[in-house]
């Protein structure tokens, strides 16, 4: 009697909650990603409010709601995607993001003098550039799974993965999206066991190059320049005044929202933001200015102690896998939740240039939602299934 041998389903291959277990997620994480999440939601539907209270065209909650729902079957997908098919796979899956990006420079609609954005049916804007930093996150920790970065060769392999999305981000262009590739990448490339050595020649030789392409003009447009120049300008109180109308007239109208809170802040859609919708990109790039204005002093900074303790919780998240490619994708998760943290308040608080770059869980931006919410997902996944694995290295410099 012959035994009839049943083929293994390709899709409970690629994803399976089965695999997932349960008892060893990390429920810390996801609990803390879920506050951010609220306290995002609530922010959005009180500018949203404001703007209806004083009949402007502006937030459109429901809309915010679509593409949150959008975002969601995205995140079980990466919550049951398995280790090992990704690793296998993580190379096509760049593959497919780097082809979004060029079909961006084809099709993709033009807004403020950038190519970012392919108009998608029921009027989402899909923007491939956000979609590559998971792409760039699951290609590098599998490239990086097997290699420690201790040879020529071995940078080879691994440079392109990090360098063509970054270039192609920066051509659209879009500077500030493309800066958080970087610390993504260099930041694995520790993880994984990258001398010291470079890092010190980078430390030493990014200046210098910001210096010649400023001079030269050659990788900045003048746009790009005029937010630096602005920035510079913008740390005397006088400057910043007499370029409030030009110039500096986001750098000033966030400046002014965040000090207007005071301690206490002023209430949930009582801000100045709010009444009077002169701070641009309020529901996404300005979102904190928002956030520190109606929280007031105390409010943001249990925002970013939360955020903080996330990002933190993440990499300990990482440092407890074995399986050397899920570590080092989570790792890579932790810093670009990281990046963004730091960019983005860094921006509206007039620490960093101003650069269009949303704050994850809070900021409206349908695709950059989509991988935040994706990230997660993968995060918490390949934290709960570990993968049996003779590796024995963790987070330690070879």
């Amino acid at each position: 009697m012959s035994v009839e041998t049943r083929k293994p389903d390709p899709l409970a291959r690629a994803l399976s909650l089965k695999s997932v277990r349960w008892f060893e997620l990390d429920w810390h994480v996801a609990l803390l990603a879920a506050i951010l999440v609220v306290v995002g939601l609530v922010h959005v539907h009180a500018i949203a409010q404001a703007d209806e209270l004083h009949q402007r065209a502006g937030v459109d909650w429901s809309g915010h709601v679509q593409k949150l729902c959008v975002a969601l079957p995205f995140f079980v997908l990466a919550l049951a995607a398995r280790a090992r098919w990704l690793a296998r796979n993580a190379g096509w899956l760049w593959l497919v993001a780097m082809s979004l990006m060029v079909l961006v420079f084809v099709v993709g609609d033009v807004r403020n003098g950038a190519r970012r954005w392919i108009q998608l049916p029921l009027g989402f804007d899909l923007q491939p550039s956000e979609l590559a930093k998971p792409a760039l996150v699951l290609a590098l920790a599998a490239a990086l799974a097997s290699t420690k970065l201790k040879s020529g060769r071995d940078w080879v392999r691994v440079a392109p993965i990090m360098l063509v999305p970054i270039a192609l981000t920066a051509l659209q262009p879009d500077l500030g999206t493309a800066l958080t590739m970087v610390p993504i990448s260099l930041g694995m490339s520790w993880a994984a066991g990258a001398s010291w050595r470079l890092y010190a020649a980078l430390f030493l030789g990014g200046p210098l190059l910001a210096l010649l392409a400023a001079s030269t003009g050659l990788l900045l447009h003048d746009y790009q320049l005029q937010r630096v120049r602005t920035w510079l300008e913008s740390w005397s109180a006088h400057d910043l005044l007499a370029a409030k109308n030009g110039a500096a007239f986001h750098a000033y109208h966030a400046r002014v929202a965040i000090g207007n809170g005071g301690f206490s802040g002023t209430g949930l859609g009582e801000g100045v933001a709010n009444r009077t919708a002169y701070l641009p990109e309020r529901d996404c790039d300005s979102i904190f200015a928002v956030v520190a204005e109606e929280g007031g002093f105390l409010g943001a900074l249990l925002v970013l102690l939360v955020y903080a303790l996330f990002v933190v919780s993440l990499f300990g998240s990482a440092g407890a896998l074995r399986d050397r490619f899920s570590r080092l994708a989570v790792t890579g998760i932790a810093i670009y939740f990281g990046a963004h943290l730091v960019i983005n308040t860094g921006v509206n608080l007039g620490l960093v240039p101003l650069t269009g770059l949303t704050l994850p869980f809070f900021s409206t931006g349908g695709s950059s939602m989509l991988a935040s919410w994706a990230m997660l997902g993968l995060a918490l996944g390949l934290s709960a299934s570990r993968v049996p694995t003779l590796d024995g290295d963790s987070f330690h410099r070879a």
